[in-house]
C-alpha cells in the first residue's frame, strides 16, 4: 500500500519512517509538507490511501477530488474525525479510520498542566522573575486540594483526568450520556447542571457533535462558579468563545486553560511570529492575566507519537489485507 501523508511536520517521521521500513507492514510513504484541501487533494495520485491530521480540510470537496486521484482509505491519525465529511466519504467510496487511544494520560496530564498554569498564574510568574521581579502581587491562586473537580466526558482522557484529580485530593464529580464503570467508587455522576455549579475544577473532554457544541455558553457559564478555573483540551467548538471572554470580562473564573479554541483551523501548528494573525481570537484571551492558551499541544508526547504511528499503520494493514476494521468510522 502507498499512503500519502498530508500535512507532515518533523516529528511525523520519528516512529512512521521506522515502520514503514517494517515488511511487516507492506507500506511504503511518501510524506507532503502541503495539508489537505480540495486544492492539493490531486497530489494524492497514485496513491492507496491518504494520512491525514486533525487540521486537515476532509470537506465533500477534499474527498471527491480524492476519489477522482484512485484514493479509496483516509487514514486520520487522530481520535477526532469532526472535520471529515462522513457522509461524503461513503458516498466516494473511501474508508474512514482513525485512531481512538493513542495516550489518554497525555492529554489529561496537560489538561491539568493548564489547570494549575492558569489556576497559580505559572505563567505571569515565570515572565515577572525573567523581568527580576520578584514581588508575589497578581499571583495569587486556589487550592485544587479539597475541592470538587468535574469532569465532562468521561472516555479514556476523561478518566485519566478524574485519576489525577483524585490523586490531587479532589472530590471527582461527572457527566456522560454513557457512564464509565472503570470510575465506579472513585467519580460520582450527577447532572451537567449539578457538576458546573459545584465544581472547583471544570475540564472538558468530550467530544465536538451537534449535542455538544456550545456545550459552555452565556447560558451555563453563568453556573458556575466564579472562583472555578475552567479547562478545554478536547475541541474549540465545546465552547463559546465570545460568552467566554464576555464572562471574563466580568471577572468570571480562577483560570482558563484551553488548548483548543474556536476556528483554529488554518492557524493551528502553523508559524506566525513574523507574521500578523488574522484570528483576534488568541489575543483578546491572551489579554487575560488568567488565561492561559496553548497551540493543539496536549496529545504531543513521545508515548502518543508512537502509539498514533502504530495504529494508523495496523489500520492501513487491516483494509489492505481485507480484515476487520476494528477503527473505522461511519455516517
Amino acid at each position: 500500500m502507498n499512503i500519502i501523508f498530508f500535512g507532515t511536520r518533523e516529528y511525523d517521521h520519528l516512529y512512521f519512517d521506522r515502520l514503514a521500513a517494517d515488511p511487516a507492514y507492506g507500506c511504503t510513504i511518501r510524506f507532503l509538507a502541503a495539508n489537505l484541501d480540495p486544492d492539493t487533494a490531486p497530489l494524492a495520485k497514485g496513491g492507496d490511501a491518504v494520512c491525514a491530521f486533525v487540521n486537515s480540510d476532509c470537506s465533500a470537496a477534499t474527498l471527491e477530488r480524492l476519489a477522482e486521484a484512485g484514493i479509496r482509505l483516509l487514514l486520520m491519525r487522530c481520535a477526532g474525525f469532526n472535520n471529515v465529511d462522513l457522509k461524503a466519504a461513503k458516498a466516494c467510496g473511501i474508508t474512514v479510520l482513525r485512531v481512538p487511544g493513542y495516550s489518554p494520560e497525555a492529554v489529561a496530564e496537560h489538561a491539568m498542566a493548564l489547570a494549575l498554569a492558569a489556576n497559580r498564574r505559572i505563567c505571569k510568574g515565570y515572565i515577572k522573575v525573567r523581568n527580576n521581579n520578584f514581588a508575589l502581587d497578581g499571583l495569587l491562586g486556589h487550592n485544587f486540594y479539597g475541592g470538587a473537580a468535574g469532569i465532562v466526558g468521561t472516555g479514556r482522557i476523561g478518566a485519566a483526568m478524574a485519576r489525577i484529580c483524585a490523586g490531587f485530593g479532589m472530590t471527582v464529580l461527572a457527566y456522560d450520556v454513557y457512564p464509565n464503570p472503570a470510575l465506579e467508587g472513585l467519580a460520582r455522576y450527577v447532572s451537567l447542571e449539578e457538576l458546573l455549579r459545584t465544581a472547583d475544577l471544570v475540564s472538558l473532554h468530550c467530544p465536538l457533535n451537534e449535542s455538544t457544541r456550545h456545550l459552555i455558553n452565556a447560558e451555563t457559564i453563568p453556573m458556575m462558579r466564579d472562583s472555578a478555573t475552567l479547562v478545554n483540551t478536547s475541541r474549540g467548538g465545546l465552547i463559546h468563545t465570545q460568552a467566554l471572554i464576555d464572562a471574563l470580562r466580568r471577572r468570571k473564573f480562577a483560570g482558563v486553560g484551553l488548548d483548543v479554541y474556536e476556528d483554529e483551523d488554518g492557524q493551528v501548528f502553523e508559524d506566525f511570529s513574523d507574521d500578523v494573525l488574522r484570528n483576534e481570537v488568541v489575543p483578546v484571551l491572551l489579554s487575560f492575566p488568567n488565561v492561559v492558551v496553548t497551540s493543539h499541544q496536549a496529545f504531543f508526547t513521545r508515548t502518543a507519537l508512537q502509539s498514533i504511528a502504530i495504529t494508523t499503520m495496523e489500520n492501513a494493514r487491516a483494509f489492505a489485507r481485507g480484515e476487520e476494521l476494528k477503527n473505522e468510522v461511519r455516517a
